[in-house]
């Protein structure tokens, strides 16, 4: 029975979101596995585990690289992980311009060039949490920040 619930755990629960703890990226140890008790009717067992793992919280004002997914007019997405980071075009440096007509479209400045799969060096700005999900809007306006090369 305790092969079946450490199985269980690490099915149910690696890889998912809470709003309270972030995203679960792995369980690192199972401290202990309480009796399980019936529930009545279902014919199920319900068991309290306690366990440790490596969390991913993003807070506001931390530095993460991130991989860039979407570019478009208003801005850019990037992936750091599981969390989708959203950049609006006023957190991008002035002296980038968007430009459509490039495949993939692009923000560029005289010697750089965000688009699709490029590293870039992000500060978030602010996050959003909600019981499953986490979102993120983030900044390159800084000193520091911007694509990684």
């Amino acid at each position: 029975m305790r092969e079946f619930v450490t199985k269980r755990l690490y099915q149910d629960v690696e890889g998912t979101c809470t709003g309270r703890y972030g995203y679960i990226v792995a369980v690192v140890a199972i401290m202990d596995i309480k009796m399980g008790k019936i529930i009545p009717g279902l014919g199920s067992a319900e068991f309290e585990v306690q366990y440790s793992a490596i969390l991913f919280k993003p807070f506001r004002n931390e530095v993460m690289d991130a991989v860039v997914n979407t570019v478009n007019k208003i801005g850019f997405f990037a992936s750091a992980g599981p969390l989708n980071i959203f950049v609006s075009h006023s957190l991008i440096p002035a002296d980038m311009e968007f430009d459509p007509h490039t495949n993939p479209p692009s923000f560029h400045s005289e010697d750089i060039k965000i688009e699709k799969g490029t590293l870039v060096r992000v500060k978030i700005s602010g996050t959003r949490i909600d019981a499953t999900e986490i979102y993120a809007i983030g900044t390159i306006k800084e000193d520091y920040l911007g694509v990684i090369e």
